[in-house]
């Protein structure tokens, strides 16, 4: 994911900004540094990155449905190919600073909970079309925003909590539970929110104490490492030079997709390019059609219509709420 895939996702002293799908934190600049222009080319690397993660999931559900390779030699070989640009990009050199953290048990366990989002969200694109995953995980900043209370302290009001529990019908909307029989996927797609809106919520905590590259580092270790035994003992060699290219592009699309991410929030508050992340919906159904020839029904575009419209005012109320100040977003 990519999910995924990011989203409004304030944290507490933070100098950075998440995630998507199914992931993507950088620095937060001042209003001189978000001019107009900045503003224009922030919300256009948005776009690009959203359109990055779309790419990753289209490359991730090609690989399982119609490549057939066994689900942990992707998953392996996303966070393995992610890591190997990320050591290109940054340097070996750089690869003893990328891992001192100050909270490495946190690490660990977000790592962890980005592994299992992974994992649920390729699972998912087995049996669901590309737009409905990604309609689903975009309940994952709504969730956020309704257990930073309790967890973090951060507590929304009345207007926000009517645009979460309006999102959340939205999601029922597109599912129709009772009315038609709901795929397996749907189980994965909403295991897969649940661990990424936990993972955002981790994110949040972390951007206090390590840098973004030490928490992006951290977040591929556990679908290196403990993916690694099931990807060789179930490892099928690709039947042509384009299956590896796909494999191989996973790491690379991620990788591209995180950069051009925290470029964009590099250059203007989230407040103002936040919104344009749910093109990525536009960018999966593009995709979905193009490749496997799947159009969205029409019950699937509504509750999609009614989560985007939410998110999009939950981002407006924050801020409002919070003046000039724009809320950071996790890293994925």
């Amino acid at each position: 994911m990519a999910m995924q895939r990011s989203t409004n996702d304030p944290g507490p002293n933070s100098n950075q900004n998440p995630a998507p799908t199914n992931g993507p934190a950088a620095e937060v600049v001042g209003p001189a540094a978000a001019a107009h222009p900045d503003r224009l080319r922030a919300i256009g690397l948005m776009v690009l990155a959203v359109t990055t993660f779309a790419c990753l999931d289209t490359t991730a559900k090609y690989l399982v449905t119609q490549a057939k390779l066994p689900l942990p030699q992707i998953v392996w070989m996303r966070f393995v190919g992610q890591l190997l640009v990320m050591v290109m990009m940054l340097g070996l050199i750089s690869v003893p600073r990328l891992f001192t953290t100050k909270r490495l048990k946190l690490q660990l366990l977000r790592s962890c909970l980005l592994l299992g989002s992974t994992l649920l969200n390729f699972l998912a694109l087995r049996h669901l079309r590309l737009d409905q995953t990604m309609t689903i995980q975009f309940l994952a900043p709504l969730l956020v925003a309704l257990l930073a209370g309790p967890l973090l302290g951060e507590w929304v009001g009345w207007r926000r909590l009517t645009a979460i529990m309006v999102g959340f019908l939205g999601i029922i909307v597109a599912i129709r539970p009772g009315y038609v029989e709901v795929p397996p996927g749907v189980v994965f797609a909403f295991g897969c929110m649940l661990c990424y809106a936990a993972f955002m919520l981790l994110t949040r905590y972390l951007s206090a104490y390590d840098s973004s590259e030490v928490t992006l580092t951290y977040s591929m270790v556990a679908g290196v490492v403990l993916v690694a035994p099931l990807a060789i003992a179930d490892w099928t060699w690709p039947s042509s030079n384009f299956i590896w290219l796909l494999i191989l592009s996973m790491g690379l699309w991620a990788a591209l997709g995180h950069f051009i991410f925290i470029l964009a929030y590099r250059m203007a508050p989230a407040s103002t390019i936040a919104p344009f992340m749910y093109t990525q919906l536009l960018a999966m159904t593009v995709f979905g059609f193009m490749v496997f020839n799947e159009l969205p029904d029409q019950w699937t575009i509504l509750g999609s219509t009614i989560v985007v419209a939410s998110g999009i005012y939950l981002v407006h109320r924050e801020h409002v709420t919070r003046g000039a100040k724009p809320p950071p977003s996790p890293v994925v």
